[in-house]
């Protein structure tokens, strides 16, 4: 593979996507354990939500006919609810509660604000309209609908839509088995003393949070030797029952990569060299059937290409539907990046309150080693290849949250 070539961002995600196949296997699980889990089927919805008009205040409920500003009204009934709702007698209205059952022959209520109340009477101090404060039947969700798809992420408001429509359990895709190896015999876990030349594991605790934040199960954690036996052995070890191994380093053009030259001698090495900065040394193929993504072995670097890259294969691969990213912010740049480069710049950033409205700032330094960046940062501003940018500038912001979802 030419060491000159340099693969664009888009090419590489379309590349490395069209891999993505869904894990096979599902897990039925309470619905209350399915937060940030993804839907391995279709939800259509049993029965109308609500299940019957209801009033959507406190007031009194009435036919339309007989709600005359100055009118006054016999009180004929109270329905609180969770009680049957009966029938309104004509003439009459009925003090009913918020989520209570219309009666039969009434299409309105009237906020209780809105009437005075003497003794077994409400004069109405205006005239309300057919279907005033009234939730129809079927009015959020209708009977047969597809209230969920297959390919949704459960956030709370969908779980709380499930249990609306009365799901107490739910077919959802097995998390990805991932094996995360980082290299480099400089690496030393933390709590430990480091000797001369020696820095601290901090991809393999990055890239875990990252892991498991987006509902993977690691399944091996280790640090490879600058060997090429011992990191063949190890691929050997992680591609067994493993759905992806994660690496961090050794992916570059120096000696001690061995993972690249392991990638291209026993298994296959489909991407190499991405034109993104931070990110270039970016590696994609398989290892005995099992994909490999090699991240760069510089924190920050790893940071924005498992959010840009890993991160939307990991979600497709998951079950996961819709696009591979967020479509981010429009925002005016309250900095100049005046110098063009053939790759794409994220820059470490976030957004600020500016004179106008929110503008967004970036991080002084941007070096690819820098992680205390990314812990000031909110997000990353893009600067699309071959491009300089001017205080004022239109540039597309993604936040971490967003792109985490």
């Amino acid at each position: 593979m030419a060491t000159d070539h340099l693969t664009s961002v888009d090419e590489a995600l379309t590349q490395i996507l069209a891999h993505a196949r869904p894990v096979s296997g599902q897990d039925t699980l309470e619905l209350d354990a399915c937060l940030g889990r993804v839907l391995a089927g279709d939800y259509r919805v049993p029965m109308d939500v609500p299940p019957a008009d209801n009033s959507a205040v406190d007031g009194y409920a009435l036919h339309h006919r007989d709600a005359i500003a100055g009118a006054m009204l016999p009180v004929s009934g109270r329905i609180a609810a969770g009680e049957a709702s009966g029938e309104l007698a004509p003439g009459t209205a009925v003090r009913i509660f918020t989520g209570a059952e219309i009666p039969r022959g009434a299409d309105t209520v009237i906020m209780q604000e809105h009437v005075e109340r003497q003794d077994n009477h409400i004069i109405l101090s205006r005239a309300a309209p057919a279907g005033n404060n009234i939730r129809p039947r079927g009015q959020d969700l209708a009977q047969g609908t597809v209230a969920l798809h297959s390919g949704t992420r459960l956030r709370p408001q969908e779980i709380g839509l499930l249990a609306s429509i009365g799901v107490a359990q739910v077919d959802v895709f097995r998390p990805l088995r991932v094996a995360l190896l980082s290299t480099g015999d400089e690496l030393v876990e933390p709590g430990m003393p480091l000797e001369p030349g020696q820095i601290y594991n901090t991809n393999r605790y990055t890239l875990k949070a990252l892991l498991q934040q987006s509902g993977c199960r690691i399944t091996l954690a280790e640090t490879l030797k600058d060997s090429r036996e011992a990191t063949r052995r190890t691929l050997q070890q992680a591609a067994r029952d493993t759905d992806l191994i994660l690496t961090s380093g050794g992916v570059s053009v120096g000696e001690e990569d061995h993972v690249r030259q392991v990638l291209e001698q026993d298994g296959t090495l489909s991407l190499w060299r991405l034109a993104m900065k931070p990110g270039k040394p970016l590696a994609f193929g398989s290892f005995h059937g099992t994909p490999v993504l090699g991240l760069p072995g510089n924190p920050a670097a790893a940071l924005v290409t498992f959010m840009m890259i890993a991160l939307p294969w990991i979600r497709r691969c998951q079950g996961e539907s819709g696009d591979a990213l967020p479509r981010g912010e429009q925002l005016p740049a309250a900095f100049s990046h005046l110098k063009a480069s053939p790759r794409r710049e994220y820059l470490r950033a976030r957004v600020e309150a500016g004179s106008a409205g929110p503008v967004v700032t970036c991080y002084p330094n941007q070096s690819s080693g820098m992680l205390s960046s990314a812990c000031w940062a909110e997000g990353l501003a893009v600067v699309p290849e071959n491009t300089t940018v001017n205080e004022g500038d239109t540039i597309t912001y993604y936040s971490f949250r967003e792109l985490m979802g």
